[in-house]
């Protein structure tokens, strides 16, 4: 007997459960406590994220890669000598990459290193290389506007075919001009130069694309995924403008582009901002009488996610952020390998870089599946959400002149900056918590290798033109100074700041929170001394506590116990702890009811979920005298 898919359905035998089942059960569990607090997230957008969706069935897969078809698997190339790069891409080539990301000094994802942009470092960086059985793509620089046309000849020097090649040449001038503020002249004068360089390269045979419109830029600096996609579909639409008033036929100009996102540690929306992205591009092309298009969009792992500290965290983010890109329907990923937030990364690092990807293709075969996440009802409304919202902005752009004029004007600069206080706020509180630095830190961490070759010295470029820049950031940097300077105080003293664990009552009644003290202090650097407590004949023994502070050599203290044990023991804990000389007494938890008397008492300050962690850490640095 044969059973179609609508006959076999999962848990056939047990009652359909309704949402409101669901409802009712949760009213139980919540006991009061508001639903739309406790259980609905809002994005940076202020999109909502709802605890459960019902699957839609109206849905359909968002055509992005053949069915089937494998993404590709990029490696960078940017180590500064033209020789290593080249023996670098040879062996990632050799060992499962795809194709190439030639990454230039002083681009947006150099970080700091980067190939040269002259004809003899490209072909160098390219010897041996076989173009027509890889991808390659361009990260240009203001300093390498002339690569494009450099690898042209350099292409036809070597005798291949320009129509078999797959390159994307990257050219972004908006882009460049964004993200570093300075231009050499304004968009408006800019356009013949983009054109003739577009057109030159499309005279020579290539196929393209060969503009990009890169929101990595905008995810950089701290933006929305909404900030992204609307800056994204404006800038190339400009590109698409400049083309079509030059005399290209408009189907030929949006033939040209491509696009490139970040992709970061938040699986639902990398996936649907980057589903989201070609639909919104298919609705542009709708809108200009043009039947929507494959258009590639590469992705590149987010520089803003990556840290310095517990820097192994990286690869795991790492691995999430290529799945969702993935998932999402990228055409190629490129990982950023987890040291390089540290200094250039050595051959074992970017191979772990590969092989993230492969493993998640050849293992985990994610690309057999096309749009597997259409139906999903989370991912569809979080992309209808982002669709509307994008579009929303993109339309606030093009109202506004353009994305060259709300550059110019800095009011897009001042949307992103928004977004950008609002993440670091809830990184200081850790409402947004960051995995081996703001989180789970380890202080005592072994150091990372990483290849000994100095920073890129990029030259200036002459300039006529200054906008306020859309600067990157990295979410962890904050806690990291802190961090650093501890390992300052550490290599100069011998000792780190510390924080001594004053803690209360039994071991059952101070553990949470002094676990709690610990991950909280150490977060900043500041090494927490902790103890099995000082109890004697059920209540603490004070002379003790005061004994184990001065023996510590710690200048503050925290009071670690229940609130149960907090009104009979706080209070004259912390006036001892401040007689034996502690600089700052704090108290690990919400005060309640006796917050003037333990203030009396000499507590200065309550570390509690929620609180702001950062200015904490700050200043009991200061009071340190490491800050």
């Amino acid at each position: 007997m044969t059973h179609t898919a609508e006959d076999l359905t999962l848990a056939a035998e047990f009652p359909p459960a309704t949402r409101e089942q669901w409802l009712a059960l949760v009213e139980g569990t919540l006991k009061g406590a508001p639903f739309e607090k406790r259980l609905v997230a809002k994005t940076y957008d202020g999109l909502r994220i709802e605890p459960l969706y019902p699957s839609d069935r109206t849905a359909r897969p968002v055509a992005a890669r053949a069915s089937g078809a494998p993404w590709q698997v990029l490696q960078r190339v940017d180590h500064p000598d033209p020789k290593t790069a080249n023996a670098e891409a040879l062996h990632d080539l050799e060992n499962g990459a795809t194709g190439l990301t030639l990454v230039f000094a002083g681009s947006l994802g150099a970080h700091g290193y980067g190939i040269g942009w002259d004809a003899d470092t490209l072909a160098k960086v390219l010897d041996g290389v076989r173009l027509d059985a890889i991808t390659l793509e361009l990260q240009l620089s203001p300093q390498a506007k002339d690569a494009p046309q450099r690898l042209a000849e350099f292409v036809e020097a070597r005798g291949f075919s320009p129509g078999a090649l797959d390159i994307r040449f990257g050219i972004d001038p908006l882009g460049v001009i964004a993200a570093t503020g300075v231009g050499r002249v304004a968009w408006p004068d800019m356009t013949p130069s983009f054109v003739t360089r577009v057109r030159d390269l499309a005279a020579r045979g290539f196929k393209g694309p060969f503009a990009v419109a890169d929101s990595r830029v905008v995810h950089d600096a701290g933006g929305s995924e909404a900030q992204e996609l609307a800056y994204a579909l404006a800038v190339g639409i400009a590109y698409v403008r400049a083309l079509e008033a030059d005399g290209v036929p408009l189907d030929a100009a949006r033939r040209t582009l491509s696009f490139r996102v970040a992709a970061d540690a938040d699986q639902f929306l990398t996936i649907a901002k980057i589903r989201a992205l070609r639909k919104l591009w298919a609705r542009v092309e709708e809108a200009c009488s043009l039947a929507p298009a494959h258009v590639v969009v590469s992705a590149e792992t987010a520089w803003r996610m990556m840290t310095r500290r517990d820097p192994a965290v990286n690869m795991l983010r790492a691995t999430v952020a290529v799945f969702a890109a993935g998932v999402g329907g990228a055409d190629a990923v490129t990982v950023v390998p987890w040291t390089a937030p540290l200094g250039l990364p050595d051959r074992d690092a970017r191979r772990t870089a590969r092989n993230t990807q492969l493993i998640l293709l050849e293992e985990s075969y994610l690309a057999k599946v096309s749009d597997p996440t259409a139906g999903a009802g989370g991912i569809e409304e979080l992309t209808r959400q982002l669709c509307a919202s994008a579009w929303t902005l993109f339309q606030e752009i093009e109202s506004g002149g353009g994305i060259w004029a709300v550059l110019s004007q800095g009011t897009l600069q001042k949307k992103i900056a928004a977004v950008r206080a609002a993440r670091e706020k809830a990184v200081a509180s850790r409402r947004e918590a960051i995995t081996g630095t703001s989180e789970f830190p380890n202080i005592a961490e072994a150091p990372v290798t990483v290849l000994d070759v100095a920073p890129v010295k990029v030259p200036p470029i002459t300039t006529s033109v200054a906008i306020e820049p859309i600067a990157p950031m990295r979410i962890s940097a904050a806690y990291e100074a802190l961090r650093d300077a501890s390992d300052t105080a550490l290599a100069k003293t011998g000792s780190r700041p510390k924080v001594f664990l004053a803690n209360l009552g039994r071991l059952a009644e101070f553990t949470a929170r002094a676990t709690f003290t610990k991950n909280f202090f150490e977060a900043g650097g500041i090494q927490a001394i902790g103890n099995d407590g000082f109890l004697t004949d059920g209540k603490t023994d004070l002379a003790a506590l005061v004994s184990a502070f001065r023996e510590s050599g710690a200048t503050l203290a925290c009071l670690c116990s229940s609130d149960k044990v907090y009104p009979v023991e706080a209070a004259a804990a912390a006036k001892a702890l401040v007689a034996a000389g502690a600089k700052q007494v704090y108290l690990a938890g919400r005060p309640g009811e006796i917050e003037a008397e333990l203030k009396a008492a000499g507590v200065t300050h309550f570390v509690f979920m929620g609180c702001d962690v950062l200015a904490t850490l700050q200043e009991a640095q200061r009071l340190a005298g490491t800050a």
